[in-house]
């Protein structure tokens, strides 16, 4: 097999890393995304990695559809395949996690308890590696995807089950957690794809087509070229929040706003106005018919009425950030929201509580307070035209994209709103884009 050229780019946002990986004809055969580490030379390795490995996947797709005795098993085999594999990924950092765990088990300020804290976390621990399978049976369906989400939420739950006021308490088990966690995301993925990929075979080849022998033998050794592929980087891009932090020359890094709107056009190539709402900041962008920018405004003074403001509000109300928009739609009278500053947001939505109002009246309020500062954007930048794209990750957000339409047909009529369901990766394609740009132009 010749080695595949791929084209790299990484957006580092402030609360997700993205990457998005380009092979020469401009498709996108691989995506990677991970929490925002402090440490950004780590998240930018992590979710490339991440972004490679979902590329080997595809190669071994491509190559399973290209075999006419094995394309009726395609489906079901890579489902299993990288369902095995990422229960083994799991697995990996959850050993990583018990050692961090013990080492800061082992610090002198736990001396009095260091034998009953120990035999807590092994217990803990090993409740974790039981819910693990759990978390990646066939009909699992998981909350996240990310290692620390799935992680924090058991901890939890067996840290409270062992705790004992009188001795370990759950503020000493959380303690160490919060020390442990740290280290586990600072770190890149241990155990290479092949090692992993190879030891996820086992179970997964038990598919009826062939003779089993026939298909095993068929299919190991189309994985087998898959691990063995050589994969090129001729070009990368970094864009993104904290893209001055990236560990790249000065000649790889492009404004998020040139990322976005090449992102946004290539998505959807009758687009001319882009509105993302990051974690951070919020972007109203106008492009030209071949995704240039030719204006713009963004807010990003302070996180009001983005994505971080929309976790803090989670956090306030004890829910998770994905059952806001839900809550929101169940709204039947949208509290009047005087605030979208982070500031204040406590405050206030205590007053509203307290005064009786109901928590989807007034998440409907706060989804249209949101979107009315972006619609200021938008005006500002110079108005919606059609089509017209939505992106970042508020753009998963329904109350989010429900306000948005509304607002958008009071201001200026029918207009053609495109989100993608990949659209949290848009300035990641746009990066990986000038990437593959530049390498063709210089080669």
């Amino acid at each position: 097999m010749n080695a595949l050229r791929t084209y790299v780019g990484i957006d580092l946002g402030s609360t997700t890393t993205k990457a998005v990986v380009l092979n020469d004809a401009g498709e996108v055969i691989g995506r990677g995304i991970t929490n925002s580490r402090s440490n950004y030379d780590v998240a930018c390795q992590v979710v490339r990695q991440e972004a490679l490995v979902r590329t080997r996947f595809t190669l071994t797709r491509q190559a399973i559809t290209g075999d006419p005795a094995l394309a009726q098993v395609e489906k079901a085999f890579l489902s299993s395949l990288e369902r095995n594999f990422r229960f083994r990924q799991h697995l990996d950092q959850l050993a990583r996690l018990r050692e961090a765990l013990l080492h800061a088990a082992d610090d002198p300020r736990h001396s009095a308890h260091r034998i009953e804290l120990n035999d807590a976390v092994q217990r803990i621990l090993n409740g974790m590696v039981e819910r693990a399978g759990l978390h990646f049976s066939e009909l699992a369906v998981r909350k996240s995807d990310f290692f620390r989400d799935l992680a924090t939420a058991d901890y939890m739950q067996l840290a409270e089950q062992q705790s004992d006021p009188r001795g370990i308490t759950f503020d000493m088990l959380c303690g160490l957690f919060d020390a442990a966690i740290l280290v586990v995301e600072n770190a890149t993925t241990q155990g290479s794809f092949e090692t992993q990929l190879r030891g996820a075979l086992g179970p997964t080849l038990t598919l009826a087509t062939l003779p089993v022998q026939e298909k095993a033998s068929r299919l190991r050794a189309v994985v087998e070229a898959t691990c063995c592929a050589e994969i090129v980087e001729a070009g990368t891009v970094g864009t993104g929040y904290g893209r001055q932090r990236l560990p790249f020359p000065k000649e790889q890094i492009r404004s998020e706003i040139l990322c976005h709107g090449l992102g946004a056009h290539a998505m959807f190539p009758g687009t001319r106005t882009v509105l993302d709402i990051g974690g951070q900041d919020t972007k109203a962008i106008q492009v030209d018919a071949d995704g240039i920018v030719v204006s713009f405004q963004m807010n990003d003074r302070c996180a009001a009425g983005c994505g971080r403001y929309l976790g803090y509000i989670a956090d306030e109300m004890n829910l998770g950030l994905h059952e806001l928009g839900p809550l929101a739609q169940q709204s039947q009278s949208r509290v009047r929201i005087n605030s979208t500053c982070t500031v204040f947001a406590s405050a206030e939505l205590r007053e509203r509580l307290s005064l009786g109002q109901r928590r989807e009246d007034i998440l409907g309020g706060l989804h249209r307070a949101i979107i009315l500062r972006a619609m200021s954007l938008l005006a500002r930048s110079g108005g919606v035209s059609d089509e017209f794209t939505f992106t970042g990750g508020v753009a998963r957000n329904p109350a989010a994209v429900d306000a948005l339409r509304e607002l958008v047909q009071e201001n200026y009529g029918d207009r053609t709103l495109n989100i993608s369901a990949d659209s949290i990766y848009t300035g990641a394609l746009g990066a990986a884009l000038f990437a593959r740009r530049t390498a063709q132009a210089n080669a």
